[in-house]
């Protein structure tokens, strides 16, 4: 059985230790890894992006949702989500898994 993605974050400069779990940990890496550019559902396809957002919003990050609009086909917009917490990741287990 495949263990679920964990990541354990620190919120800087003083803020509380958090574990975030499964779909929710790869969405704050994924916002990590973006830095100020952040990311869409464009981008970084997954099913429930602002479900993770309003979870990770409950457990004490700080997550902008930018409003931007698209054009073609099927015109309209999306949410970009850029993550303005400063973050320390103390521990990912994929990428402890790695180095085993």
């Amino acid at each position: 059985m495949t263990q679920k993605l964990t990541i354990t974050a620190r919120i800087l400069p003083d803020g509380a230790t958090v574990k975030v779990i499964g779909r929710d940990a790869w969405a704050l890496r994924n916002l990590v890894n973006a830095g100020s550019n952040g990311c869409t559902p464009i981008d970084n396809p997954a099913p429930r992006w602002s479900h993770y957002t309003w979870k990770l919003r409950r457990a004490g990050f700080v997550i902008e949702t930018i409003d931007e609009k698209h054009g073609g086909p099927f015109a309209g917009s999306h949410a970009r989500y850029v993550l303005r917490s400063q973050v320390q990741l103390l521990d990912d287990s994929d990428r402890r898994s790695a180095a085993a």
